[in-house]
């Protein structure tokens, strides 16, 4: 048996919810370490970016997307969601 690890493909779908609304992104994580990135990380940083205070966000298992792509989408829409309240 090989000692090589196996980086494994999870495809999930983030549900982000504002203020302002809940959108849902389909998005694909290459493997569980991305997961904890985006959780601890990167949408922290995307809602920093768009100003949003009281957000939150909710993993489940869904299709496969492109990871930057996925990226975009969240900014946006907390983009888009930061201009209903100003």
């Amino acid at each position: 048996m090989s000692s090589e690890v196996q980086n494994v493909e999870y495809p999930f779908m983030v549900k982000i919810e504002t203020p302002t609304g809940q959108a849902t992104v389909p998005i694909a994580f290459l493997t569980k370490q991305q997961v904890a990135q985006f959780l601890q990380t990167d949408f922290q940083k995307l809602t920093k970016e768009a100003g949003m205070k009281g957000t939150r966000v909710h993993i489940e298992q869904a299709v496969t997307a492109d990871y930057e792509a996925v990226l975009r989408e969240v900014s946006a829409h907390l983009r888009r969601a930061g201009l209903k309240t100003a």
